[in-house]
């Protein structure tokens, strides 16, 4: 099987470890080759989590971070299935398709990314931003929560990032909404890449003046999706281009092309 020109592969793959780093909030090592090997930042894999007595559908997971073989999902337990994932061990084995989707884009000549993540928004950002810095580039990283105690560990974060968090209620860095600190870090940036809530999205889009003259915002759309390869349009958004599916068109868009409201997006 092929996506976006790029091998698709289905793997029974090992867990490595199954760490809670967060409350409620895991990361999950596979030895993955295949998938590791070709996976790019933005792009997803579909998860099975169950043992096959439920059939519960696959969950689609965005590539948090890869080393070698070695790929990692950051990812929330909230319901029967990613309940089941958080009980997996070293040494269990998992069933896995990817890497699926489009992946962002970064142009050749930005030189400076703004990466903004709003709660669980780090799961496709992280490996966004040590593929950048790999690459030469700048990253500032700005991440928002409710509180301190979720945000994501800034001991797990690239090194070379520029890390601004923010907190609701001003237990930790800036107080206030990681939009509120758009404007102040945007100047001087060749492209902004987005992952959070749908809230976040919306003030993203209503606030387009705020942003420096021609900063396009690349966002990855969190949805439910039953296949990941097309087929059952569970995850169609409108889109100011027509109808498009998240799992092959996307997950990754341009803010301004979403047509918000139609957007079956799950909160991050």
């Amino acid at each position: 099987m092929t996506r976006h020109g790029k091998p698709v592969h289905n793997l029974l793959s090992p867990v490595l470890s199954n760490s809670e780093i967060l409350p409620s909030m895991y990361l999950l090592w596979l030895d993955a080759p295949g998938i590791a090997s070709s996976a790019r930042p933005g792009q997803f894999a579909m998860i099975r989590c169950d043992d096959g007595a439920k059939r519960l559908l696959r969950r689609p997971m965005t590539v948090h971070t890869v080393e070698g073989s070695r790929i990692a999902f950051f990812y929330r337990a909230v319901g029967e299935g990613t309940r089941w994932l958080s009980r997996r061990r070293q040494g269990d084995t998992l069933g896995v398709l990817g890497p699926l989707g489009n992946g962002f884009n970064i142009g050749q000549k930005s030189r400076h990314l703004l990466l903004v993540a709003g709660g669980m928004g780090l799961a496709p950002l992280r490996f966004l931003a040590e593929t950048a810095i790999e690459e030469g580039r700048c990253v500032t990283l700005l991440a928002g929560a409710k509180t301190a105690s979720a945000l994501y560990p800034a001991d797990l974060l690239p090194d070379k990032a520029s890390y601004v968090p923010a907190t609701e209620d001003g237990s930790l860095g800036e107080t206030g909404l990681v939009t509120d600190l758009v404007p102040r870090h945007a100047a001087g940036v060749g492209q902004a890449f987005a992952c959070g809530p749908e809230a976040m999205y919306r003030t993203l889009a209503r606030e387009r003046a705020s942003r420096p003259p021609g900063l396009k915002v690349q966002l990855s759309l969190e949805v439910r999706m039953g296949c990941g390869v097309g087929a059952c349009l569970s995850c169609t958004i409108e889109t100011r281009s027509g109808p498009r599916h998240v799992c092959t068109d996307g997950p990754v868009f341009d803010l301004d092309e979403v047509k918000w409201g139609s957007a079956p997006v799950c909160a991050l």
